[in-house]
C-alpha cells in the first residue's frame, strides 16, 4: 500500500491485508490440486452419444498481471464406457481456474482432466473469456473476448469427428 502512496494505518485500510489474504486463499484454492481428482463420480455406461455441457461461468487470475479473466467454458466428450457426474466436470474447471493461470493452459488442463478420468473417445473444451489485463490497462479494449480450444482423443470409432464436436460446443 505504501508503494502506491497509501497510508496502511488509516482506518479504512487497517484490516485490508487480512481481507486480501482471505480473498487470495479463496481465489487460489486450486493451487496444488489435481483437476482430474475432482472427477470422482464416474459410472459405467454403454452410451457413446456426445455429452455437452455449455455456458459454465468461471473466473481466474492472469499469472502475468494478477488481474482477473472471466467468461464461459463449454465442455464435451464422447463416452467410451464411462460417464461422469456433470458437477464433477464443473469442479475440474473450478480447480484449474482457481490458480494463477493463462487461458490456453486452463483450457488444456480441463480437457486433460476429463480425458484422463474417463478415457473417452474424444474430448473438446472451448473457453471464451474477457481479460482485465486487456480491458482496464494496456490496450484498454473492454469487451474483447479470447477463445481457446483443446481437443483430445481419437474420433475414428464414433460417429462424430473433431469439427462436429466443436460445432456442438458452439451451439449453445
Amino acid at each position: 500500500m505504501e508503494a502506491i502512496g497509501e497510508d496502511p494505518t488509516r482506518e479504512g485500510l487497517q484490516e485490508t491485508p487480512e481481507r486480501v489474504a482471505r480473498m487470495y486463499r479463496e481465489l487460489f484454492s486450486g493451487v496444488g490440486e489435481d483437476p482430474q481428482t475432482a472427477i470422482d463420480a464416474v459410472f459405467e455406461s454403454d452410451n457413446d452419444d456426445p455429452v455437452v455441457l455449455g455456458n459454465v461461468p468461471f473466473y481466474s487470475m492472469c499469472e502475468h498481471h494478477l488481474l482477473p479473466f472471466f467468461g464461459q467454458a463449454h465442455l464435451a466428450y464422447v463416452p467410451n464406457g464411462k460417464i461422469a457426474g456433470l458437477s464433477k466436470l464443473v469442479r475440474a474447471l473450478e480447480v484449474s481456474s482457481k490458480r494463477l493461470q493463462v487461458q490456453e493452459r486452463l483450457t488444456g488442463q480441463v480437457a486433460d482432466a476429463i480425458f484422463s478420468a474417463l478415457n473417452p473417445h474424444g474430448v473438446a473444451v472451448e473457453v471464451e473469456a474477457e481479460h482485465f489485463c486487456m480491458s482496464m490497462r494496456g490496450v484498454q479494449k473492454p469487451g474483447s473476448r479470447v477463445v481457446t480450444t483443446a481437443v483430445r482423443g481419437r474420433f475414428q470409432s464414433c460417429a462424430i469427428d473433431r469439427e462436429g464436436l466443436l460445432a456442438l460446443l458452439r451451439r449453445r
